[in-house]
């Protein structure tokens, strides 16, 4: 479908329903673990605060898996998770 000149499609989001949201939290936990444990961190683009939540979740998963503490910070943006520097020593 042709838009008018000038115009941009408005993005819509869907939210996540409940099995959707618990079988992201599964999936992504094994793909963030797998990064911690080899790089030490993980970043990804989370630019709504259902992303953010999201992967919030996903660190405190992640962190229980491997029991070490995780942490994760976001900007806006980005989210980032990595292991707690009180884990390093």
């Amino acid at each position: 479908m042709a838009h008018p000149l000038g115009t941009q499609p408005v993005l819509r989001r869907t939210p996540l329903d409940a099995e959707e949201r618990a079988r992201s939290e599964l999936t992504f936990a094994s793909l963030v673990a797998e990064h911690l444990t080899t790089s030490g961190r993980f970043r990804v683009s989370a630019d709504t605060p259902e992303m953010v939540e999201l992967f919030q979740a996903v660190a405190r998963r992640v962190g229980e898996q491997l029991q070490r503490p995780v942490i994760s910070y976001a900007n806006g943006r980005y989210i980032v998770i990595t292991f707690s520097e009180a884990s390093a020593g």
